[in-house]
């Protein structure tokens, strides 16, 4: 079973400070789960509001939306259906974890209950 300790495993300090940040930005908006699987962490409230999967310098953070979000900052989007986006950011920053940022993942959030 993997553990979110072993995601950051390997991984230089800042990105992890940078997951704190996502984490701390996502408590402001209500309690939620974090649930460590194979490749990612989900954040979860009553369904999966985001997805975080580390690599080497990063994070990719895969937020839900109910519409597509026109920024630079978002590099893959996928249409899943009529009312239902992927949006993937990466994060190489604390500081990324701005207010931007922070609601998108309040919307997100508020999709998944």
């Amino acid at each position: 079973m993997p553990t979110i300790h072993q995601h950051f495993k390997d991984r230089p300090p800042a990105v992890r400070s940078i997951y704190d940040e996502l984490l701390d930005a996502a408590r402001r908006f209500g309690p939620f789960t974090q649930e460590a699987k194979k490749t990612s962490i989900h954040l979860v409230r009553r369904s999966a509001f985001a997805g975080v999967a580390t690599r080497q310098d990063a994070l990719i953070l895969t937020l839900k939306s109910a519409a597509d979000i026109p920024s630079d900052r978002i590099f893959k989007r996928l249409h899943a259906s009529a009312r239902r986006w992927y949006l993937e950011i990466r994060l190489d920053d604390p500081r990324q974890v701005d207010a931007e940022l922070k609601r998108w993942l309040k919307q997100s959030i508020e999709l998944s209950g």
